[in-house]
């Protein structure tokens, strides 16, 4: 198969799926309301509340979920072909992760901009509201260190990166201060703001060699001691200050970026050297140890179908949502847009050559035992001017194959070190991203969770409180993030993230069945709750028995263990609030009908 078929079926799939799928679960199944006013405008304080032009919010809300997920995923997945990941991204993206993205920010617009555990507690019970505020403490806890160990490897001894992800910050501020100013400025805003965004760029290779470039070059430990103190400003300060414009630039270089690389690959056409399906398929990979069921839904999370996407969903964006039928365009249109990035990311991996793709993302003593040959890496390597093999994790393997599709580019062939470097630097800024808005999330979870014992801290207008717990979730993922490796922290990702999903498609169940009565529109999010659970437990387990217990890893067995106990309780609660629903289906029906009326 080649790259331009694959990218112009995505195209297609998603146009459809956005305009008929996602139009549906608007109109019918969530009845939007275009005159009821949202949090934003009857909460506005002028800092967290605060009612953003619908593209602002899209940019915030895409930069904020579009982390590793939908670049490393694709990429590590693509050791069982590329067939799975291309059918669990379209069908999971549009079926599940869509719907899921668009559900819970609905249902935190109409809670007042609330948590996912306060709704859970509203929509299926106090147990249930409990046991996701636990689980998204451990997963957002370990999302955040998951995320931030890969922006480490991107940015330790890398001056140009480093400053121009930093210079961002200060952009990002301009930008905020423009717009808050004059809300009618907000295309020249955007002009000036890319533009030195772009000029950050171009100036980066430069400063090496100078003090410039000495400031900027931090070691391991200083990007670890760096990422949580400016987690800390992005998630104390006001919204509009720093996260929102920060977020809404750097989704046009995301954009941008994607959109040069889909045209790179019509241009070139490259063939997809992957086979369809590997020999992997039934476990015992080099990359993935398990059988393509159900760790292809468990790898690639972020680009079909994620949990995290419910902690911004339903603790950010929904704070910012000026009319609710933006909600569609946010929520449907912004998952669908991260589908196709890792629609590109998986073909970036499977133009490279079968030999060339493990050597790069295996162990060389695990490659070694493949008795597969090398065709092109000794040349890419001389290229980029560093030794590829065995840099594990799906980063650098993207990376080359972006470099390697932009370098056949008309006048390009000679640039294949710069476009590498480049595309480190987009992957740096596409995680940064999530970190800041996902550190913001924690303490707001933070504040509701604790809340419940010392209610003042449920107020965003207290200071002390607002300090006092992004001082507290920057410390936990920080401290893990210092003391961890991807080894001891990205495993568990993929299950607690999933598994948040399920809980958060659960949630939703719960609300279209009260607000509709309608059996038929809650299966919209049961059908894909029920797959991802089963599909995650599985994994769970599996990951438990064959990987954990054997290195006699306690840690992640407990860890694990817990957030699928937790998952298991609020799934019988949630049954069990079915049950209670759909047994008194006219009551539904009437309280429906009164909760669709306009505020």
């Amino acid at each position: 198969m080649n790259a331009l078929t694959l990218i112009i079926a995505t195209a297609c799939i998603l146009v459809i799926g956005y305009r008929f799928y996602g139009g549906f679960v608007a109109a019918k199944v969530l009845a939007l309301d275009p005159a009821r006013q949202t949090p934003a405008h009857e909460l506005n304080n002028g800092s967290d509340f605060v009612p953003m032009n619908k593209w602002v919010a899209f940019g915030h809300h895409f930069a904020a979920i579009a982390a590793a997920g939908p670049l490393v995923g694709p990429i590590l997945a693509a050791q069982f072909g590329y067939l799975p990941g291309v059918l669990w991204l379209l069908i999971g993206g549009v079926l599940g992760g869509a719907v899921h993205d668009m559900v819970v920010l609905f249902a935190s617009v109409r809670h007042k901009g609330r948590s996912l555990s306060e709704i859970a507690k509203e929509e299926i019970g106090p147990i249930a509201g409990f046991a996701v505020g636990l689980a998204i403490l451990f997963t957002i806890t370990i999302t955040m260190a998951g995320l931030s160990l890969v922006v480490v490897h991107a940015l330790k001894g890398n001056p140009w990166g480093t400053f121009t992800v930093g210079m961002t910050i200060p952009i990002a501020m301009i930008v905020g201060l423009i717009i808050k100013a004059r809300p009618d400025k907000l295309r020249e805003a955007t002009i000036l703001g890319m533009a030195l965004i772009i000029a950050a760029v171009a100036f980066g290779p430069s400063i090496k060699g100078t003090w410039i470039g000495d400031l900027f070059t931090l070691s391991e430990t200083g990007v670890k001691l760096a990422l949580p103190i400016y987690a800390f400003f992005a998630a104390a300060l006001p919204v509009w200050f720093l996260l929102a414009p920060r977020d809404y630039l750097s989704s046009y270089m995301k954009i941008g970026t994607i959109g040069a690389l889909a045209l790179g690959i019509i241009f070139v056409n490259p063939e997809l050297h992957m086979p369809a399906i590997t020999q992997f398929v039934n476990g015992g990979g080099p990359i993935i140890k398990g059988p393509v069921w159900p760790f292809v839904s468990i790898t690639i999370a972020c680009g079909a179908i994620s949990g995290f996407h419910a902690m911004v969903g339903s603790g950010t964006t929904p704070k910012m949502i000026d009319n609710e039928r933006d909600i569609q365009l946010v929520g449907f249109g912004g998952m669908l847009m991260e589908t196709f990035v890792a629609m590109m990311a998986l073909i970036a991996a499977c133009v490279l050559m079968p030999g060339d793709y493990f050597a790069i993302n295996a162990a060389p003593a695990v490659f070694a035992k493949l008795n597969m040959p090398v065709v092109h890496l000794p040349e890419l390597s001389e290229m980029v001017g560093m030794d590829l093999a065995g840099r594990t994790g799906g980063a650098v393997s993207l990376a080359v194959g972006m470099a390697y599709i932009f370098s056949a580019l008309p006048g390009m062939k000679g640039l294949m070190a710069y476009w590498y470097n480049f595309a480190i630097l987009f992957e740096a800024v596409f995680i940064l991203t999530a970190i800041d808005a996902g550190t913001r999330v924690a303490r707001y979870i933070v504040q509701d969770f604790f809340g419940q014992v010392i209610p003042k801290l449920r107020d965003n207008d207290w200071t002390p409180g607002v300090v006092g717990s992004s001082i507290l979730v920057c410390f936990l993922w920080g401290y893990l993030l210092y003391g961890g490796d991807i080894a001891t922290v990205w495993p568990l990702f993929g299950v607690s993230n999933q598994l948040l999903a399920s809980l958060a498609l659960a949630i939703g169940t719960s609300l279209i069945l009260r607000r509709t009565g309608k059996v038929l529109y809650g299966l919209v999010t049961a059908i894909p709750m029920v797959y991802l659970f089963s599909s995650v437990m599985t994994a769970g387990y599996w990951t438990i028995v064959n990987q954990y217990l054997p290195a006699n890893n306690m840690l992640n067995t407990i860890l694990s263990s817990i957030m699928m106990g937790l998952s298991v309780i609020v799934m019988g609660d949630a049954l069990i609030k079915w049950y209670s629903i759909i047994k008194e289906h006219p009551k539904a029906t009437a309280k429906a009908k009164e909760a669709t009326k306009p505020a």
